[in-house]
């Protein structure tokens, strides 16, 4: 965690603690969780307790955004892989006081809080608080019902400087049209994030519901981001790392089949109709 980090949509990670509670679909295989207990930490469920870190940990932002600043291009800070920053837990009040006057410190770089309580934004911010401009305010969205769910309380937001998506697993296939084009208030999603699972029992992406997405966000004029295809990718673009005890997943659509292989996430690749997706956003208002 850190400064060098693999997520290919970021250029920083920053936990202000590390632990969360399963609350969606979309956790069922969660990254974090497991990579936690792989190093012994107990920190998962709503009985057991968070893991924060002292001030060294806290300085490394302001000296990335020292670098920012010097160099003149803005850094990417995804807060929090190991956490999610609005969980409701009395413990954590002061931990996010302290990273909303963190995030202040930092102008020069753009904070991506993505967070499955969307809901509860509201309500764990100070009263009167406006997310400043650096903020890039995200919502994970599984699938058609977690959109119907979540997507209205982060269009209640217009100061951010970026509302996102992280469509990530994608358990289903999304109609995201509606939100992506501007509403009486003139917000909209600005950016989709999209990608399959990985990791053991990883549940396989139909090819289809990627591609939608991609199209929808090209129609619409909306950045568009194809992080991975995960554990499960299509045959045809995996048959060189296809063996003969490699599990094959058969998604029958319109009378025909596509064949999906678990060849593993180095191996399945990013590429989507033949390309990779990396398109970013371009922020409003910022320094």
């Amino acid at each position: 965690m850190g400064k060098d980090t693999r997520i290919e949509w970021t250029h920083h990670t920053f936990n202000p603690w590390w632990g969360c509670v399963r609350v969606s679909d979309a956790c069922d295989h969660c990254y974090a969780e497991t990579w936690a207990k792989r190093l012994g930490e107990d920190v998962w469920g709503a009985k057991s307790e968070r893991r924060f870190f002292g001030d060294a940990h806290w300085k490394e932002p302001l000296k990335w955004d020292r670098e920012a600043k010097e160099s003149k291009t803005r850094r990417r800070v995804f807060c929090a892989s190991m956490a999610d920053v609005f969980e409701n837990r009395k413990d954590l009040v002061p931990h996010r006081l302290r990273l909303l006057d963190l995030i202040a410190a930092t102008p020069h770089l753009d904070w991506l809080l993505l967070t499955k309580r969307i809901h509860l934004v509201r309500k764990q911010l100070p009263k009167g608080y406006e997310l400043p401009s650096n903020v890039w305010l995200g919502a994970t969205v599984e699938n058609q019902d977690a959109a119907g769910k979540r997507l209205k309380y982060l269009l209640e937001f217009d100061t951010p400087a970026v509302r996102f998506l992280s469509c990530e697993p994608l358990l289903g296939p999304l109609d995201l049209r509606q939100w992506l084009k501007s509403g009486e208030g003139g917000t909209r999603v600005d950016w989709v994030i999209a990608g399959g699972e990985s990791g053991p029992g990883s549940r396989p992406m139909d090819p289809q519901w990627p591609e939608d997405l991609r199209k929808q966000c090209n129609a619409a004029g909306v950045a568009f981001h194809f992080k991975q295809w995960g554990h499960w990718a299509p045959l045809e673009q995996a048959a060189d790392a296809v063996t003969g005890r490699t599990p094959i997943h058969i998604v029958r659509r319109d009378g025909s089949e596509v064949k999906l292989a678990a060849v593993g996430k180095g191996k399945a690749g990013r590429s989507l109709g033949g390309r990779h997706w990396d398109q970013f956003p371009s922020p409003r208002n910022t320094v």
